[in-house]
């Protein structure tokens, strides 16, 4: 029985990435951040359950990335086609609907999706290679999804026009879709937040992102979140670079 425990919280992940597909479908982003971020919570707990239970196998590495293509693949990618098409100002309907389907014209939208194929290649490739067991090797699909799904809540709470004007360039967004999709691919090694021992020498790196993110957020709340990614890869670049 204890076997399946880990996996029932990896069924979790996808229950709450699924629903959170119909809410970004909405438009409601609060609702798609809470469940995204549930769902990434259930993401993390199951490894760590089937390790301390011994209970890791091929099952349960097969079934989490299944999930996370949902909670942090398609979520993400319908995420910024909404805010594209709030960019652009067209009409929702246009996209979701099924009368009125393609009756802007527009398809830039759907450069959007591109997150979706990005993390669908990533974690395929994640599962096969055997370097990424103590860290990563390209920025991980959770970590794209925070930063994602954090925009719309920058542009419905935030207040400060630069970041607002900034989320609503169609230019800037397209970028940012570029950027991450390459990003999550890239052959680039970024630090894992394991911790097998907890003193400051070994971890100093981990405990000054740690202790940076948490001065981001107390300061600038949902801004700080993509913030925090863009420190994360920089952090480890500068770490790569000690070690040439």
């Amino acid at each position: 029985m204890k076997r399946h425990i880990p996996n029932l919280l990896t069924l979790g992940n996808l229950l709450c990435g699924t629903i959170a597909t119909i809410f970004a479908i909405k438009g409601d982003f609060v609702g798609v951040a809470i469940l995204v971020a549930t769902g990434i919570v259930f993401d993390f707990f199951d490894g760590f359950l089937a390790r301390m239970l011994k209970v890791q196998g091929e099952l349960g590495k097969q079934l989490d990335s299944l999930a996370d293509m949902v909670t942090s693949g398609v979520v993400p990618g319908i995420v910024m086609l909404q805010l594209l098409i709030s960019a652009l100002d067209v009409d929702a309907a246009s996209y979701f609907g099924i009368d009125k389907y393609g009756a802007t014209g527009s398809n830039l939208p759907y450069i959007g999706l591109m997150l979706t194929l990005g993390a669908c290649y990533r974690l395929a490739n994640f599962n096969i290679d055997t370097r990424q067991s103590d860290s990563f090797i390209g920025v991980p699909t959770p970590a794209m999804t925070l930063f994602v799904i954090s925009l719309p809540l920058i542009l419905e709470f935030s207040g400060q026009d630069f970041f607002v004007e900034l989320i609503n360039n169609q230019y800037f967004l397209i970028v940012i879709t570029v950027l991450l999709t390459f990003l999550m691919n890239a052959e680039i090694p970024l630090f894992a937040l394991k911790f097998k021992t907890f003193g400051f020498k070994e971890n100093a790196l981990k405990y000054v992102f740690l202790l940076l993110s948490l001065l981001l957020l107390v300061t600038l709340k949902f801004v700080a979140v993509p913030l925090i990614i863009v420190l994360y890869v920089t952090l480890s670049v500068i770490n790569n670079l000690k070690k040439v």
